[in-house]
C-alpha cells in the first residue's frame, strides 16, 4: 500500500517517500487533506508512533469516519490500523441484545464504539492502559453522543471506560463476550480472560502466527488457558497479512 488516508491526514508509505517528492501539493488537493507525514516507526509497550509531517498542516489530529462512527485521534500518539475495518463491523454485528462485552484492549474505541452505535449492549467496559488512548476514547464516546443524549457528559451509560490493566480489572467482570482485539503478548492475557467469561460466552482472540500453525497455536493456548473448561472453536479468520509468513488472525472461541 502506497498510502492510507486517517480523517484529513494521508500517511505515505515510508519506504516511497522519495517517489512523491515534489508532488506532496498535488497530493494534498487530490485527496483532500490537511496534512501529509509518514510513520517512521512505533515504540515500546504503548506501541506509540513515530511521525514525520511532510506537507500541509503541522497538526497530526483528526478525525476519522468509518462505518458511521467518529474516531478522533492523534497519529503522532495513537495508531490506527485500516486493516480491521472489516473486523470491527463483524463484531458489532455478533453482539447479541443485553449482552455484557469487555474491551480488554479498548484503545481509543475501535470495537467499543462501533457495538455501542449498532448493536444493543447492556454495557461495554472499554478498558486501556495508554493514558493517551483513553483520553481519545473518553472523547469518541462525547463526539459519537453515546452515554448521553443532553450531550453534556461522558457519564457510564452503555460504554464505562476504565483506564488500568486488563489483566487485573477483567477478572472482576462477568462478561457475556470479551474482545482481546491486541496482538503480539495476547496469549498472556487469556487467563485473565477466561476467569471473566460466563458459562457459555464467547472470547474473540487476536494473535500474529505464522501462517501454518494458525490452525494450531492459538487454539492450543486458548485450551491451555481454559483448563477443565470446554471450548468450542466457532471460527478462525485472517484478518490481514502481518508480515512474510505471519498473518494476523482472530479466533472466535466459546467456553462453557
Amino acid at each position: 500500500m502506497k498510502w492510507k488516508k486517517i480523517g484529513r491526514i494521508l500517511i505515505i508509505d515510508k519506504n516511497l517517500e522519495d517517489a512523491y517528492i515534489g508532488k506532496l501539493d498535488n497530493l494534498l488537493k487530490e485527496h483532500n487533506v490537511d496534512t501529509i507525514a509518514k510513520i517512521t516507526g512505533i515504540n515500546g509497550k504503548m506501541r506509540k508512533p513515530s511521525v514525520q509531517v511532510l506537507a500541509g498542516s503541522k497538526s497530526t489530529e483528526t478525525i476519522h469516519k468509518e462505518n458511521g462512527c467518529l474516531f478522533k485521534l492523534d497519529i503522532s500518539k495513537v495508531m490506527w490500523s485500516k486493516g480491521n475495518t472489516t473486523e470491527r463491523m463483524r463484531i458489532a454485528n455478533l453482539v447479541q441484545d443485553g449482552e455484557v462485552i469487555v474491551d480488554m484492549f479498548a484503545g481509543i474505541g475501535y470495537f467499543s464504539i462501533p457495538i455501542a452505535l449498532h448493536s444493543n449492549p447492556k454495557k461495554v467496559y472499554s478498558i486501556e492502559i495508554n493514558p493517551e488512548s483513553y483520553f481519545y476514547l473518553n472523547e469518541n464516546i462525547y463526539l459519537n453522543k453515546i452515554n448521553h443524549k443532553s450531550n453534556k457528559n461522558l457519564g457510564y451509560d452503555v460504554i464505562k471506560p476504565i483506564l488500568g490493566d486488563s489483566a487485573l480489572i477483567t477478572p472482576n467482570i462477568s462478561a457475556d463476550r470479551i474482545l482481546m482485539g491486541y496482538v503480539k503478548t495476547t496469549h498472556n492475557f487469556l487467563a485473565p480472560a477466561v476467569n471473566s467469561i460466563n458459562s457459555g460466552g464467547i472470547i474473540h482472540y487476536h494473535e500474529t502466527v505464522p501462517e501454518k500453525l494458525m490452525d494450531k497455536r492459538p487454539i492450543k493456548r486458548i485450551k491451555k488457558a481454559a483448563e477443565d473448561r470446554e471450548v468450542e472453536i466457532l471460527g478462525n479468520r485472517i484478518i490481514k497479512k502481518y508480515s512474510p509468513g505471519v498473518v494476523h488472525c482472530v479466533i472466535d472461541a466459546r467456553i462453557f
